[in-house]
Protein backbone atom coordinates (compact mmCIF):
# COMPACT_ATOMS: atom_id res chain seq x y z
CA UNK A 1 0.00 0.00 0.00
CA UNK A 2 0.83 3.68 -0.89
CA UNK A 3 0.31 6.96 1.09
CA UNK A 4 -1.94 8.78 -1.08
CA UNK A 5 -2.90 12.65 -0.36
CA UNK A 6 -6.79 12.80 -0.25
CA UNK A 7 -7.35 16.36 1.24
CA UNK A 8 -5.77 19.91 0.93
CA UNK A 9 -7.76 22.52 3.22
CA UNK A 10 -6.69 25.98 3.69
CA UNK A 11 -7.67 28.82 6.56
CA UNK A 12 -7.01 31.79 8.44
CA UNK A 13 -7.56 32.48 12.08
CA UNK A 14 -6.67 35.71 13.90
CA UNK A 15 -5.90 37.30 16.96
CA UNK A 16 -7.24 40.95 17.26
CA UNK A 17 -5.86 41.92 20.59
CA UNK A 18 -3.11 40.16 22.50
CA UNK A 19 -1.00 38.96 19.97
CA UNK A 20 -1.25 35.20 20.58
CA UNK A 21 0.26 33.25 17.71
CA UNK A 22 -1.14 30.22 18.87
CA UNK A 23 -4.64 31.34 19.52
CA UNK A 24 -4.86 32.82 15.70
CA UNK A 25 -3.01 29.20 14.40
CA UNK A 26 -6.02 27.29 16.42
CA UNK A 27 -8.25 29.72 14.71
CA UNK A 28 -7.13 28.89 11.47
CA UNK A 29 -7.18 25.05 11.84
CA UNK A 30 -10.68 25.17 12.96
CA UNK A 31 -11.47 27.18 9.83
CA UNK A 32 -9.93 25.10 7.60
CA UNK A 33 -11.77 22.08 9.73
CA UNK A 34 -14.66 23.22 9.43
CA UNK A 35 -14.97 23.52 5.79
CA UNK A 36 -14.54 19.83 5.36
CA UNK A 37 -16.52 16.85 6.05
CA UNK A 38 -14.65 14.10 5.39
CA UNK A 39 -17.74 11.32 4.17
CA UNK A 40 -14.60 9.59 2.10
CA UNK A 41 -13.54 7.67 5.00
CA UNK A 42 -17.12 7.32 6.80
CA UNK A 43 -18.01 5.55 2.72
CA UNK A 44 -14.94 3.11 2.43
CA UNK A 45 -14.80 2.20 6.23
CA UNK A 46 -11.42 3.54 6.69
CA UNK A 47 -10.45 4.06 10.18
CA UNK A 48 -10.19 8.07 10.86
CA UNK A 49 -7.18 7.73 13.21
CA UNK A 50 -5.27 5.88 10.91
CA UNK A 51 -4.91 9.09 8.29
CA UNK A 52 -2.07 11.09 8.48
CA UNK A 53 -2.54 15.16 8.96
CA UNK A 54 -0.15 16.95 8.32
CA UNK A 55 -1.17 20.80 9.35
CA UNK A 56 1.18 23.76 8.16
CA UNK A 57 0.83 26.89 10.01
CA UNK A 58 2.05 29.84 8.67
CA UNK A 59 2.84 33.01 10.51
CA UNK A 60 5.04 36.10 11.33
CA UNK A 61 6.76 34.91 14.35
CA UNK A 62 6.59 30.82 14.01
CA UNK A 63 8.41 29.94 17.57
CA UNK A 64 5.24 31.90 19.52
CA UNK A 65 3.22 29.24 18.38
CA UNK A 66 2.29 26.51 20.74
CA UNK A 67 1.83 22.89 18.46
CA UNK A 68 0.88 20.69 21.21
CA UNK A 69 -2.09 22.94 21.60
CA UNK A 70 -2.22 23.02 17.70
CA UNK A 71 -1.94 19.45 17.87
CA UNK A 72 -4.84 19.08 20.06
CA UNK A 73 -7.34 20.81 17.85
CA UNK A 74 -7.58 17.69 15.31
CA UNK A 75 -10.25 15.63 16.41
CA UNK A 76 -8.33 12.31 14.36
CA UNK A 77 -5.76 10.88 12.74
CA UNK A 78 -1.10 10.84 13.15
CA UNK A 79 -0.99 14.68 13.87
CA UNK A 80 1.84 16.74 12.79
CA UNK A 81 2.23 20.26 13.11
CA UNK A 82 4.92 22.41 11.09
CA UNK A 83 4.92 26.17 12.00
CA UNK A 84 6.88 28.51 9.46
CA UNK A 85 7.56 32.02 8.44
CA UNK A 86 3.69 33.60 6.76
CA UNK A 87 0.93 35.15 8.02
CA UNK A 88 0.73 38.84 8.46
CA UNK A 89 1.25 41.07 11.65
CA UNK A 90 -0.96 44.63 11.68
CA UNK A 91 0.51 47.09 14.07
CA UNK A 92 -2.02 49.32 16.11
CA UNK A 93 0.83 51.83 17.45
CA UNK A 94 -1.84 54.37 19.00
CA UNK A 95 -3.01 51.25 20.67
CA UNK A 96 0.37 49.61 21.19
CA UNK A 97 -1.80 46.54 20.28
CA UNK A 98 -0.88 44.26 16.84
CA UNK A 99 -3.22 41.67 15.05
CA UNK A 100 -2.26 38.58 14.59
CA UNK A 101 -3.17 36.51 11.35
CA UNK A 102 -2.30 32.84 10.79
CA UNK A 103 -2.59 31.12 7.16
CA UNK A 104 -2.96 27.31 7.87
CA UNK A 105 -2.68 24.21 5.30
CA UNK A 106 -3.97 21.00 5.91
CA UNK A 107 -3.39 17.64 4.43
CA UNK A 108 -4.98 14.40 5.10
CA UNK A 109 -3.33 11.63 3.27
CA UNK A 110 -4.42 7.85 3.81
CA UNK A 111 -2.41 4.45 2.97
CA UNK A 112 -4.52 2.93 0.31
CA UNK A 113 -3.86 0.16 -2.04
CA UNK A 114 -2.01 1.13 -4.78
CA UNK A 115 -3.68 0.89 -8.28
Amino acid sequence: MATKRLFLEFGSGNDLHGADYTKAAVRAVEDAIHHSYISLLRTLQLDPEKMEVEVVIGVQKPEKVDTSTVKATLPYGQVSVNVVNGGLDISDNQADDRVVIASAAIVVRYDLPSS
